[in-house]
């Protein structure tokens, strides 16, 4: 048995910590690999919130999301930047979400010159982990091969470093002998508070 590629220790981390009817968001959408895994995790009774800046992202999550039988009643794909997560999700839902993932890089098949950028990928990763309920998870899978994406993934692995831990735990899952080149995975987890 091998080890898990990046997306599915990704969707691994996610499947132990969210149940059906939970909400979740998908901070973008992409080719809706992550969408249509999400949907499926959490069921008719579920919300979602997925967000892409490109039409071309959410017609091929629709499309994918449309060949699954039960998907969420509350499924939202919006053209939107991740960086607007905070005022987009309902006020009711901050502090609920159970899981956000993040696939960091360019749309295949899309515009190679439209890739993630730190200037909002940052500011959504904050508003991600502000977001979770205690016990939720963010996930943010990296591509530092291509032109952007190095300097991206730094400024994300900074991030994770610098969050308190005494509110969050953060790892990083990649092949070490492939460093620089291959995708891998940052996972946080925002701390249970027991009483």
């Amino acid at each position: 048995m091998g080890f898990l590629s990046v997306l599915s220790f990704a969707h691994k981390c996610v499947l132990e910590r969210i149940r059906p009817g939970d909400t979740v968001v998908d901070a973008t959408v992409g080719t809706g690999a992550d969408t249509a895994f999400l949907c499926e995790a959490i069921g008719e009774k579920g919300a979602l919130y997925a967000f892409d800046i490109q039409q071309k992202a959410l017609d091929r999550a629709s499309e994918r999301i449309g060949r699954l039988p039960g998907v969420p009643h509350r499924l939202h794909l919006l053209l939107r930047s991740h960086a607007e997560m905070t005022e987009t999700i309902p006020p009711e839902h901050h502090g609920q979400i159970s899981a956000v993932m993040f696939n960091l890089g360019y749309l295949p098949g899309g515009d190679p010159q439209i890739i993630t950028r730190p200037e909002s990928t940052l500011p959504a990763l904050d508003a991600a982990a502000s977001l979770l309920k205690p016990g939720g998870i963010v996930t943010v899978v990296l591509y530092p091969g291509h032109e952007g994406g190095r300097g991206e993934a730094d400024r994300v692995e900074l991030w994770a470093e610098t969050l308190p831990d005494s509110d969050y735990q953060a790892i990083i899952y990649r092949f070490t002998n492939k460093r620089g080149i291959a995708p891998y995975v940052i996972a946080v987890e925002k701390r249970k508070v027991y009483s």
